[in-house]
Order: structure tokens, then sequence, then C-alpha cells
């Protein structure tokens, strides 16, 4: 029997505190995304662009689709079966395609877990403890793949070229420190939560010594707090739990790579999908540090670092754009229809009150 893991904890707040993303933040990340786009465009579009894009399979936009539609039904299966079913189904899918959006709009060292916990609270009208609960244990299997992936893309460099020739031995050398940074960094992540919870709070006091910061360490301290409450939860799921939650997870991240191929493969039919893969891997890695919201023109940039050597430079800007496209854009205009329309719930539930 798998034991609750969302668990209301003492003097935790049981509603949304205020956490929003304002127009200018989406405005910011999907203008710099655009503009980046819109400058490889520039540099990369030739007159032959279009006869090359006549001869797309046709299939591509269809199994492109449906790999981001099958990752949000995945990613709704994760948060449900966390909540052990406490989720509706539609309830689990909007919540899914919210921490899509809030990822986007968010800087992707962040990412958009919080601000999730906060939509999920609202919308299925639960606890804010047992939101946060659900998206620090989904955050964790994330983090847990991010260190396995890792450890694959080490080990198969030496027999593939992940890293592009052309980036030398400089690219090869940052990337491989920064690899190793981020496992230490996934490992510690993973041991302060499961393990020993007090770590995260050292780390907590530390960094708010700086003066700017200290008026916000009651807050961030008593956060701490309550994370290690949770941590003596999350020691005591069965081993299965944990199997099932990778496992879910594993294939979430595995239809984020399949969009990649998809869309590389359906525009360039001589691309190698092994190749493509497991760069779009090291790709996604390198994202995570990105400091915009969504990794907006990082993420671009990256994309044409990584994976435009494996394309003609005539489809680099369609690759991108079709990728980002499905990957990032329809999530932007997905997650701001979720949010005016929990605003309309929101204000419809205070006129009934009031009425």
């Amino acid at each position: 029997m798998v034991k609750r893991l969302l668990h209301p904890v003492p003097g935790e707040p049981q509603r949304n505190t205020g956490s929003k993303v304002t127009a200018a933040n989406i405005a910011f990340s999907v203008g710099l995304s655009l503009v980046v786009l819109g400058l490889i465009a520039t540099f990369t579009i030739e007159p032959d662009s279009l006869a090359l894009l006549v001869r797309m399979q046709w299939w591509m936009p269809l199994a492109a689709f449906l790999s981001v539609a099958l990752r949000v039904f995945l990613g709704a299966w994760r948060l449900r079966f966390i909540d052990q079913d406490g989720l509706s189904w539609t309830g689990a899918l909007r919540a899914q395609v919210a921490w899509d959006f809030f990822s986007n709009v968010t800087p992707s060292a962040v990412g958009g877990g919080p601000l999730a916990a906060a939509y999920i609270a609202q919308d299925s009208n639960i606890k804010l403890g047992d939101a946060t609960a659900m998206m620090l244990f989904a955050m964790l299997m994330d983090q847990i793949w991010f260190a396995a992936a890792i450890v694959i893309v080490l080990v198969t460099s030496p027999f593939m070229a992940l890293i592009p020739p052309s980036l030398g031995t400089a690219g090869d050398v940052t990337f491989s420190v920064y690899f190793v940074l981020f496992l230490i960094w996934v490992c510690l992540f993973a041991y302060a939560t499961l393990v020993r919870p007090k770590v995260l709070t050292s780390l907590v006091d530390f960094v708010f010594r700086v003066p700017w910061l200290r008026r916000f360490h009651p807050e961030a301290r008593g956060i701490m707090s309550r994370q290690r409450k949770r941590a003596v939860i999350l020691r005591t799921q069965q081993p299965l739990f944990y199997l099932k939650s990778f496992a879910l997870t594993i294939l979430i991240w595995l239809c984020r790579y399949a969009l990649v191929v998809i869309v590389l493969i359906g525009l360039h039919s001589a691309v190698d999908p092994l190749l493509a893969t497991f760069r779009s891997v090291v790709m996604m890695l390198g994202a995570l540090v990105m400091p915009t919201p969504g990794g907006a023109g990082g993420v671009e940039g990256l994309f044409a670092l990584m994976l435009g050597p494996l394309i003609p430079a005539a489809l680099l800007a369609p690759a991108l754009l079709v990728w980002r496209l499905l990957g990032y854009y329809v999530f932007i205009a997905l997650g701001a229809f979720l949010t005016v329309h929990q605003f309309q719930r929101t204000l419809q539930a205070r006129a009934g009150t009031s009425g």
C-alpha cells in the first residue's frame, strides 16, 4: 500500500499566496525567441528553402503533434499517479499544460514548478501544500532523469560526435565540465531532498545572508522546514512507487526528444535518428541553465549549434520554427487561455458568494 505523499503540514498556507505571471513576462519570452529565430533565418534562409520544404514528409506534422499530445498525456498520468488518482484526468491535463506554460515564462534555471503548484491548488480546489508536494516529487523525478541522461551522454560521447566538431576542443571541455557540475548538483539535490533535508536548510541560511535577501530569510526558512517534514513522507514510499514514477518520467522525456527527431527527419530524411536523439538530449540539458524565460533565445541558439549541422542550412530556420511552435508557442497560447479561464472562474465564484 502506497503511503500518502500529499500530506498537509501544520502551519503551511493552503492556498495561493499570490504568485503570478504578468503579460510582460510572456511578451518578453516570446519576443526574445522570435528575435533570435529571425536572426537565424536571416543568415540561413536561401532561395531554395521553399523547394526543400515542399519535400517535407507528409507524416511529419501529424507525428510531431502526436508526440506533443502523448507527452502531455504522460505528464498528466504521472501527476495523477503521484496524487494517487486524487486529481481528475481533466484536472491533471490542465495541470501539466499549466506547468509547461509557467516553465516557458520563467527562467529555465528556476522552472515553473512553484507557480504550477499554485495553479493546481486553485484549479482543482486542493490544498497548496498537497500541490506543492506533488510538484516537488515530479521535479525530483526529472532531476534523477537528468542525472541518468548526463551519465549516458558522458559514456556515449567517446563513440559518437555528440558535440559538433565545429565547436572544437573548447566546446567538448565546456560541455563536459558543465555536465559533471550539473551531475554533482542533481545528486546533492536528491540527497538533500530524500536523505538529509538539513542540507537545504543550511544552504538557504548561507544564501540569505546577502543583505538584500535577509528580509526573505524567515519565509524561506519556513518553506525549508516544511520540506524537511515532507522528506520523511518521501522516504517511506515503496520502491515500486519510485520505479513507476521514474518510468513515466523517462517516457515523458523520450517524447520531448522524439519531437526534435521527427521534425528533423520529416524535413530531411538523411538525418541519423540516433545521433539526432543524443544531440537533442545534450541540447535540452544545456538549456536547463538558461537565465531567460523558457530559455528563450538561448534554446534557439543551442538548436542551431547542436542540430543545425545535421540538416541543410536552408532548413534550419523552418525546422526550428516547427519545433518551437509545437513545443513552446502552443503552450504559451494554451497557458494564457487556462489563466484567463481560471480568472473568470474566480470572479464567478466571488460573485456567487457575494450574491
